[in-house]
Parts: C-alpha cells; sequence; structure tokens
C-alpha cells in the first residue's frame, strides 16, 4: 500500500521528489506518477496542476490506478486570518467550496446530492501531520538557512489546525477577500485545490489530510515572488514535515 502525495505544482514537492528513491513512472493524463520510497514509505508523488478540476482528476486516478490507502495534499495558501502569518503552516481539518453555489435551488457552499458543506480530514492523520509540524519547526533550521527565512520576512512560524477554502479563483483582491470571510468567517486560508481532493476522497472513502505553508496574505502583492516561494520554502516545509510524519 502507498501514500498518494499532490501538489499544485513541482515546485512545491520539489525537494521531496529530490529524496525519493524512484521506482517507475507512469504518465496518464498529461501527468507523470513517480512511484517510490520516501523515508521507507512507499509513496506516489504527482503535481496535479491548478485548480479544482485538475486536481480531482488526479487524484481520482491515483486511486484508481494505485494501491493508495492514503493522500496528503500540500503546497502553498493565501492566508485570510488575521491569526496567520507569512510562512506560517494550516492543517486541515474542515474544507469547503467557497464558489460552489447552488442557491437558491440548496444552501450556498453545499454540494448537490452529498448534503455536506465541508469535508473533514482525517483526524488522526491530522493530529500526526500536526505533531510532524511541530517537529519540523523545532527543527527547521536544518532545512532553511536564516538569510532565506529573512528574504521572505519568516519569523517564529506557527502551526494552526482549521479551515481551508478552494475555489477556482487566485485570490488577491481585498474584495473577494473580505467576500470569503463574509460567508465562511473561520476560514484560515484561501486556494484552489484542496476541497476538491477531500471531496473525491470522501467519495472513494479514502483518508485525506492536507498541508498548506502561506505565502501571501491574499492581497494586491499576492503574486510577488510566488513561484520562488513555492520551491525555496513551500518545498522545504513539505520535506520537513513529511520527514517527520513517516519517521514518527
Amino acid at each position: 500500500m502507498s501514500i498518494g502525495i499532490i501538489s499544485a505544482m513541482k515546485e512545491e514537492i520539489q525537494a521531496l521528489h529530490h529524496q525519493l528513491e524512484l521506482r517507475s513512472t507512469i504518465e496518464k493524463g498529461q501527468r507523470t506518477y513517480y512511484h517510490g520510497k520516501l523515508f521507507n514509505q512507499e509513496v506516489v508523488l504527482v503535481f496535479s496542476r491548478w485548480g479544482k478540476v485538475a486536481s480531482a482528476t488526479t487524484a481520482t486516478q491515483l486511486i484508481n490506478d494505485f494501491e493508495i490507502d492514503e493522500i496528503i495534499f500540500t503546497g502553498v495558501a493565501g492566508g485570510i486570518n488575521n491569526k496567520v502569518k507569512i510562512g506560517d503552516i494550516v492543517i486541515g481539518k474542515e474544507l469547503y467550496q467557497h464558489d460552489m453555489d447552488a442557491s437558491p435551488l440548496i444552501p450556498k457552499y453545499e454540494i448537490p446530492l452529498l448534503g455536506k458543506r465541508a469535508f473533514q480530514t482525517d483526524m488522526i492523520r491530522t493530529k500526526n501531520l500536526q505533531l510532524a509540524a511541530k517537529n519540523f519547526i523545532t527543527q527547521i533550521d536544518l532545512y532553511l538557512t536564516k538569510e532565506v527565512l529573512n528574504e521572505f520576512q519568516i519569523d517564529q512560524p506557527q502551526i494552526h489546525l482549521g479551515e481551508i477554502a478552494s475555489g477556482d479563483q487566485f485570490i488577491s483582491d481585498k474584495v473577494d477577500r473580505e467576500q470569503i470571510k463574509k460567508g465562511l468567517p473561520e476560514v484560515l486560508c484561501v486556494e484552489m485545490e484542496g476541497a476538491a481532493v477531500a471531496q473525491v476522497c470522501f467519495e472513494y472513502k479514502v483518508p485525506f489530510t492536507i498541508i498548506r505553508t502561506i505565502s501571501d496574505n491574499s492581497n494586491d502583492n499576492s503574486h510577488l515572488d510566488f513561484p520562488k516561494f513555492a520551491k525555496e520554502i513551500a518545498s522545504e516545509y513539505a520535506l520537513g514535515i513529511l520527514k517527520n510524519y513517516f519517521e514518527k
């Protein structure tokens, strides 16, 4: 049995890929699935591309074509809660699709036919990920230099367990940010894939967890150095957290 690890961008799992003891690659649906061992754990690594459709397609392929008993999504997100800052880690507890609105037929955010507004992550695995993230923070200097952390103004990063919202929209406008906060006031960050993968995992009964590194505050500066942050910060965060997670 293997653990599937998905990210939306190559840069977000680059460090994991470098550590992977590669056994095989499979090309399907314009995606490459890398099968091998990572810290003595059988894994399949894949980057899904951006958005809910791309990530849901990738998750479905993973589940149907590999013996996957868990899926982990990792990558960056934009903070929309004042509690989170750049460099913080959000471990998802519940995931919403902030752009799902079939009202007045059914309530806003509710997924048609499923009767669910949010998808919960696996509780035990999420708690273990939270512990792994805490251990990573105590060892962060093994993965990132002070110069790199200072470049992105990261100081004493915190770990948060809470709600994440997904939608097919890169949030970089204050109006959009406040609209999401109005409807989903407890959400900590926004991204474009997590809730779609969570829905697929719910329907296939596959445990799901998610790690998001806060790269911006979903404002007018959200695009600045975004790929560089994903490569130099989020990728190393994923490496450190999952090393602790697999070696627990």
